[in-house]
């Protein structure tokens, strides 16, 4: 987000863009207003959550009148830093990669992979979903010649942090991390970790022991 956008918790900064989702949909299909109620029923956050993650960035709806749809979406555009593309590596091009290379963000947003790295000789030097496949002892000077500062990891979990190692001595600032394996960073890199497995056995657990009325929200 921008620099000077205000301090908010994070449970907030992580409903944001699916906020601004929602928004994009609201205005290609040519909506004009929408209540927090209407909010809270497409993406599954309570609509007092919606209007206090709301409450932090000022008066953005009225009582009564809800929420300028126009409004919202360039606000959050802006919020989101949406109106400059943000380029991605994308490090391990396995099944999960090479999924991630076909699909690619822009589709959605103004995130992009915008190159890749790999050793299998099969697929240096290749092309998929446009995106091309470096070898990965070319990692830093590519990332470097791209300005990138954010990178996906599918790679063997053995290998995620020397590789992390790597990215932060090249100034990358942002890892979504989808190998097992708790990296250690510095302080000015930030780590989102995605395990599909863990989150898989969450979900199971649930289902055997909880009602969804008895589950609490989590913010």
């Amino acid at each position: 987000m921008s620099n000077d956008t205000v301090k908010i918790p994070q449970a907030t900064a992580k409903r944001l863009p699916l906020y601004y989702r929602f928004l994009k949909n609201l205005h290609s299909s040519g909506k004009q207003r929408v209540s927090s109620a209407e909010l809270s029923e497409a993406v599954k956050v309570d609509s007092a959550t919606i209007r206090r993650d709301f409450s932090y960035f000022g008066a953005l709806g009225k009582k009564g009148y809800g929420y300028n749809v126009n409004y919202l979406l360039s606000f959050f555009r802006k919020t989101l830093d949406q109106d400059e593309l943000t380029n991605v590596a994308l490090i391990g091009v396995g099944n999960l990669g090479t999924a991630f290379l076909n699909y690619n963000f822009l589709k959605n947003n103004n995130t992009k992979i915008a190159v890749a790295f790999d050793v299998a000789e099969d697929k240096v030097g290749t092309t998929i979903g446009d995106i091309t496949v470096f070898h990965m002892d070319d990692m830093e000077k590519v990332i470097k010649e791209e300005n990138i500062t954010v990178a996906i990891l599918t790679v063997p979990a053995q290998f995620a942090q020397s590789i992390t190692d790597r990215l932060a001595k090249v100034d990358v600032k942002g890892i979504l991390n989808f190998t097992p394996a708790r990296l250690t960073v510095p302080p000015t890199t930030r780590v989102h970790h995605i395990d599909l497995a863990v989150e898989l056995q969450s979900l199971v657990y649930f289902l055997k022991h909880y009602t969804v009325d008895e589950e609490e929200v989590v913010e």
